[in-house]
């Protein structure tokens, strides 16, 4: 008995190979999403480790008037965006109303926060449906398989391995296959979703210490 991937494929029903080929586009829609996500989140690092760099700078004297005018708006990263929301707050807020100026900063870099964590998770949500249901799409060719085997068996009149092992064989490939395509995949999100929860907690710190500088220029 030839188990040769080839023979195997050719061996398959109708319903195990619409399977297997489902299982193939999970697997390249995950790998895709991951692939896309990883640059961009290596590049909006990169671009907000730059951007702390400068802003740091700038903002050192405590002079916020100074940061609205550095012109540090392109190429800044979630870090960047974030904080230049609370920038435009600031400049649009009535500077005689401190209580008000600093609930528009706080509420205006809150919001812009909220929106870069959502970006980061764009894409992930595919992920997590391929991780939990490849096992499961897997296991209905499994199941299929084995129907198979006993069609084979009851046709031929005889319970042999050699009559049953093809299905058998179609049966386990189907079950490897779900798990190779959901491990990656839950691993993947895992790693991502960790990553977008740190950048959520540096976000709120780094905004927390932008409104005490807010803070502090309006009690001078």
């Amino acid at each position: 008995m030839d188990f040769s991937l080839g023979h195997l494929w050719s061996q398959m029903g109708l319903f195990a190979k619409l399977v297997v080929i489902t299982m193939g586009l999970m697997s390249l829609a995950s790998l895709l999403v991951m692939f896309e996500r990883i640059v961009v989140f290596m590049r909006s690092s990169g671009e907000s480790v730059r951007f702390a760099e400068k802003m740091a700078k700038v903002l050192a004297g405590g002079d916020v008037n100074a940061a609205v005018g550095a012109g540090l708006n392109k190429d800044v990263g979630h870090l960047g965006r974030t904080i230049n929301a609370g920038l435009n707050a600031f400049k649009t807020a009535p500077a005689a109303n401190k209580d008000v100026a600093v609930e528009s900063v706080a509420r205006a870099l809150e919001r812009q926060a909220a929106r870069e964590v959502q970006s980061f998770k764009r894409g992930l949500g595919v992920l997590a449906t391929v991780g939990s249901t490849a096992p499961f799409v897997g296991l209905l060719g499994t199941t299929m398989g084995i129907v198979n085997s006993f069609q084979q068996m009851a046709n031929s009149g005889s319970g042999g391995l050699g009559t049953v092992s093809a299905g058998i064989a179609e049966a386990l490939i189907t079950t490897a296959f779900g798990l190779l395509v959901a491990i990656p995949a839950v691993m993947a999100f895992n790693f991502l979703q960790g990553w977008v929860d740190a950048r959520s907690v540096d976000l709120s710190e780094s905004s927390n210490e932008f409104l005490d500088v807010v803070t502090k220029h309006f009690a001078k």
